[in-house]
């Protein structure tokens, strides 16, 4: 580099200059205050800039920069931050991830945060919804907005039928289709259960008792007789003609054919509560409701699961208590209302259901109830992975004419397989464990 001699009577003034511009607090410039990098997914990714600037206004100098992921693609950008050590300082995880993000030590534990906080109180959630957070007693992540599954039903069609409300235990339920079936005549359904969710499936086997994975999460119970008695009612429902025996979502367009009277029921999330009412037509307003799960015992046993996005701070944050600070500002029930009236997507916070913009809307009673009835899929950073062996097993079933014994059998093959590695580190922790008790 060349060097250029600064002479005559301007030297000391063009050195205090040079210095100036090297050395901080010589009357440099400096960038003030704390910028945070929040990655939020799909809508909410759009409508939380919103509520960011009224943050940004009662934390003077603090920036947060918003930037929105496509959901088809946040699993693995998430993954490739943590790996390439350019994670946010906050970010929105899918609930079923904190499982595996925590195995990664990618996201810090929040447990003194916390207690300290006159915010985030676990009092103030849903509980299975809460519970999705946890790992080993320790919350990783706070839930910022929840959905469950419910019924969504043909109001008029049920009542065509001879049923007011949905009954609330299996037996009931069963009667109820066949009835539907019944009045609805040739070609039509009394329910639609698309072959590429598992869900309604899962949700079936945990009403019936089953943990769907036993030994710490190590080992797959699919074959057991608490899976097996709703593996046989959802099977009973497709032998008895009650469902379409079709691949996939086969059904073109399922609000079309709902609103035609081609199936009454169907289960799905909050997320179809807007997508009712913009795709049926005004004919249909008051014709369809939505109801909380039966179960096999009667409504009490009639669980969901607890679904939504949580709030996260990842390990690598070099501003963690400004995050946290951003996390408490979302967590608020004020902004959880606001929130929800931008994205359509159900509050985290209990207190925030009693805003009557929620509260008097009667499609969202039934998840109000349901919600309280919600419990976490096993928090196993395998899951994801399990989750699609469950799905072949559907269609094998269903689609395939397998039978439910093997098909039960070889899935829970299956999920050990997975689970190999996981079922060393318990046993090895164990071992550590008893090695240390004196």
């Amino acid at each position: 580099m060349r060097t250029v001699a600064w002479r005559g009577p301007g030297r000391r003034c063009g050195t205090a200059f040079l210095l100036a511009l090297l050395l901080p607090g010589c009357g440099a410039h400096r960038e003030a205050g704390v910028t945070l990098r929040f990655w939020a997914m799909g809508r909410e990714g759009e409508v939380v800039q919103e509520l960011v600037r009224d943050f940004e206004r009662e934390n003077p100098g603090v920036r947060v920069v918003v930037q929105q992921i496509p959901w088809g693609a946040a699993h693995e950008k998430l993954l490739t931050a943590h790996v390439g050590r350019s994670s946010p300082d906050v970010a929105q995880l899918g609930n079923t991830w904190i499982a595996e993000f925590t195995a990664l030590r990618a996201i810090a534990p929040l447990d003194r945060r916390i207690a300290a906080s006159t915010v985030v109180r676990p009092g103030g959630y849903f509980p299975g919804i809460w519970d999705t957070n946890v790992m080993d007693g320790v919350p990783y992540g706070v839930p910022w907005y929840v959905d469950t599954r419910v019924l969504f039903y043909r109001r008029d069609l049920l009542r065509q039928a001879g049923y007011d409300s949905i009954p609330g235990d299996w037996d009931g339920w069963l009667r109820s289709m066949e009835a539907l079936r019944r009045v609805a005549g040739p070609g039509r359904f009394a329910i639609f259960l698309p072959t590429n969710e598992y869900t309604p499936w899962i949700v079936l086997g945990m009403q019936a008792g089953s943990p769907l994975l036993a030994d710490d999460g190590t080992r797959g119970v699919f074959s057991g007789p608490a899976y097996r008695r709703a593996a046989d009612f959802y099977m009973g429902i497709f032998r008895r003609g009650l469902a379409p025996t079709v691949a996939g979502a086969s059904i073109a367009n399922r609000y079309q054919e709902f609103e035609r009277g081609t199936f009454g029921m169907y289960i799905s999330g909050p997320w179809d509560v807007g997508e009712f009412r913009r795709r049926l037509s005004p004919a249909m307003e008051g014709a369809w409701a939505t109801a909380p799960l039966p179960g096999p015992d009667g409504p009490q046993s009639g669980l969901s699961t607890a679904g939504g996005s949580s709030l996260v701070l990842f390990r690598s944050s070099r501003h963690p208590d400004e995050a946290w600070r951003l996390v408490e500002f979302l967590s608020r029930p004020e902004q959880q209302v606001r929130f929800a009236r931008l994205t359509g997507d159900f509050p985290a916070r209990v207190e925030a259901w009693r805003d009557s913009s929620i509260a008097g809307d009667p499609t969202t009673r039934a998840f109000a109830i349901q919600l309280r009835r919600a419990v976490p899929t096993p928090r196993v950073p395998e899951w994801e992975n399990i989750s699609l062996k469950l799905q072949y097993a559907v269609e094998a079933m269903v689609l395939g004419g397998a039978r439910t014994d093997s098909t039960l059998a070889a899935l829970d093959r299956e999920v050990d397989r997975i689970l190999e590695k996981r079922r060393w580190l318990v046993a090895r922790e164990r071992g550590r464990a008893a090695g240390a008790r004196p």
